[in-house]
């Protein structure tokens, strides 16, 4: 597999994406996968609040854009953790690096947003087997460091099943699913970086275990990739957190 970030101009709030899409990358080849960072889809959506950088201000922002959250109070950090659109985050994605003033907000629908530039890229490029992956930044429980997330993708199979294959002694495996969308968007953003880069694109090819589909995911396949809470390996610790009710509907 071979992952290669895309320098870009550098994007602000209303910036068109397609266009600097189409004038940052000459080719892209089939079965590919192409990477975009939370951060530009939310400006080209003009996702930013411009208010001032204030903790008041901020813990607004996260009850407004959170289906549940904790007080940041319960944090040595001053952070909250955050449930948006199924995954667990802090501070729902808002972010202040690489934007002159104010807050940006994650994408208002990065499973949309997926398939509109699925649909730009296949037409612009004149391919078929295509995926789009839109990434967010995320901290791993009890290790240091950040890694990238898939938080909306299009054109692929975003899990692939391996229950009922064998394993080196023969034995059925019960529970094995890959999840090839995450694999990606950590690759890729470990690729792109984190701070002063300008490559909040990549493209990645050559890549193994993946399904490409000619129609955007529908709603029951993405229901389909996130678990419950309660129903979740992790329930005990999740379920037990101290969470506030958000503003923001599932």
């Amino acid at each position: 597999m071979k992952v290669t970030a895309i320098k870009t101009p550098t994007l602000y709030a209303g910036d068109n994406l397609l266009g600097v899409l189409a004038t940052s990358i000459d080719t892209i080849p089939e079965k590919s996968v192409l990477v975009v960072t939370s951060k530009v889809v939310a400006l080209w959506e003009n996702a930013v609040v411009d208010i001032p950088r204030t903790k008041e201000n901020k813990l607004a922002l996260v009850r407004a854009e959170s289906e549940r959250y904790t007080d940041p109070d319960s944090s040595q950090y001053e952070l909250s953790l955050s449930i948006r659109d199924g995954v667990i985050g802090v501070n729902a994605g808002i972010d202040e690096s690489n934007v002159e003033e104010g807050f940006v907000l994650l994408p208002k629908d990065s499973y949309q947003s997926a398939k509109n530039i699925w649909q730009f890229v296949r037409d612009e490029y004149g391919v078929k087997d295509v995926g789009v992956i839109i990434t967010d930044s995320v901290s791993m429980p009890l290790k240091w460091g950040v890694l990238g997330r898939c938080i909306g993708h299009c054109g692929f199979d975003a899990v692939k099943s391996r229950i009922g294959e064998s394993d080196l002694f023969g034995r059925e495996m019960m529970m094995c699913t890959v999840a090839v969308a995450e694999a990606l968007a950590s690759a890729a953003v470990f690729e792109m970086g984190e701070v002063a880069e300008s490559t909040p694109l990549a493209l990645v090819t050559d890549i193994p275990h993946i399904t490409f589909k000619d129609s955007p995911p529908t709603a029951e396949e993405i229901a389909s990739i996130f678990i419950a809470p309660e129903d979740d390996v992790f329930a005990p610790m999740i379920t037990k957190a101290l969470w506030k009710k958000g503003e923001r509907t599932q």
